[in-house]
């Protein structure tokens, strides 16, 4: 008897609002520096949420989000930015590594040697 396989799909497991953002912080880290990991994200999230929905909530087409979220879409941080905020997640910088002693800066040091 033949196996037979099902194609896996992240929006299947995408269930809450934590899930989403978790899965998007994930791959927000692993991202390989070319945003693609980081569409794939906000595409399978908006599949999950629901398309329609999203489009209604960032203002742009359907079709728009469709094609600017696949596999071969490039889009502007500005949709990016919007999808983002519709799917009501918060993104946050944190350093890459720990935070090291900041030297004075030149105006401050001169400001010091003047008065000393």
């Amino acid at each position: 008897m033949a196996e037979k396989f099902t194609r896996w799909d992240a929006a299947d497991y995408l269930e809450t609002e934590v899930d989403m953002a978790l899965y998007l912080d994930a791959c927000l880290d692993e991202d390989p520096g070319d945003g693609s990991l980081i569409r794939a994200a906000l595409n399978d999230i908006a599949r999950a949420r629901g398309m329609t929905q999203l489009a209604r909530d960032t203002g742009l087409t359907r079709e728009g989000l469709y094609r600017a979220l696949s596999s071969s879409g490039n889009p502007e941080l500005s949709t990016v930015l919007k999808v983002i905020r519709a799917l009501g997640i918060k993104l946050h910088a944190t350093p890459a590594v720990a935070a090291k002693p900041r030297r004075a800066s030149r105006k401050k040091a001169a400001g010091e040697l003047a008065t000393a």
